[in-house]
């Protein structure tokens, strides 16, 4: 009875979770938010190095430079969440719906 409880407890947390991801995005105003927060640590046009790796053609790619981990909505939100070696955090400075658009946005680069 517990082990079912927690398998539903599990999946509710997941779907609810996933929820992010599945949004659609608005590459437009996507590409507004990473003018006004990404652009001066990251290119768009090309993979050169700024402070951070350039994302022409970051869906394109199996890994992330940074971590390794593979590119997906997921993994690339949760970098946007939590920033690391020297990128700030912007779980609390942009809303899912911008998160949501600059990965719209990534996605046509």
């Amino acid at each position: 009875m517990n082990k079912t409880i927690t398998i539903l407890i599990g999946g509710a947390i997941l779907i609810a979770g996933s929820s992010l991801y599945a949004q659609k995005g608005d590459a437009k105003a996507g590409k507004e938010v990473f003018d006004n927060n990404c652009s001066v640590c990251h290119n768009s046009d090309s993979t050169d190095v700024k402070m951070g790796p350039g994302f022409k053609g970051l869906f394109k790619k199996d890994k992330m430079s940074t971590s390794g981990k593979p590119v997906n909505d997921a993994n690339i939100v949760a970098k946007i969440n939590e920033g690391g070696n020297g990128m700030p955090a912007y779980k609390d400075i942009l809303s899912d719906a911008e998160k949501a658009n600059v990965i719209a946005y990534l996605k046509t680069l």
